[in-house]
């Protein structure tokens, strides 16, 4: 069953390869909001997106919002982890953590479909938002700012 509204933040352990820093751990994700983005290197929508994707995270990771992106991969030619890293830190403008998911495990545990893909998780890691597609960054962002203005519980 995919995530629904208020599901919790799915663990992000399992992923063997990631870059930009590795891993978040669980600590240095507590009490702030996250963004899980979806990406696949020959997805031609992600990388139209890229762009306008790393506005948004540069306007809110100043706020406390932690993002995370996670490649998956979507065939064979797609597993080269070198080929991923050079995309991820070039032209898909990626700073925060990515896991290479080649295994799928992450992609599974969030049972997503869909490059690009969006899930909003609020403070307490409740999923307040999930979006598939390139365009519609306007509801990405007013979800990001929902989650923002709420109090910690």
């Amino acid at each position: 069953m995919a995530l629904r509204m208020r599901s919790p933040l799915p663990s992000l352990e399992g992923v063997a390869t990631w870059c930009n820093g590795g891993e978040p751990s669980a600590d240095a994700l507590a009490g702030k909001p996250v963004v899980v983005s979806f990406w696949s290197l020959s997805c031609h929508l992600c990388h139209e997106s890229a762009e306008a994707f790393a506005r948004v995270r540069e306007r809110f990771a100043p706020l406390g919002v932690t993002f995370v992106a996670i490649h998956q991969p979507r065939s064979e030619s797609e597993l080269d982890i070198a080929a991923v890293e050079a995309d991820a830190l070039g032209e898909m403008q990626l700073v925060q953590p990515c896991a290479i998911d080649n295994e799928h495990t992450l992609v599974d545990r969030f049972e997503n479909q869909f490059v690009p893909a969006f899930y909003v998780f609020n403070r307490d890691h409740e999923m307040r938002h999930f979006q598939a597609g390139g365009k519609g960054f306007d509801r990405v962002v007013a979800a990001i700012e929902r989650v923002v203005e709420e109090a910690p519980v």
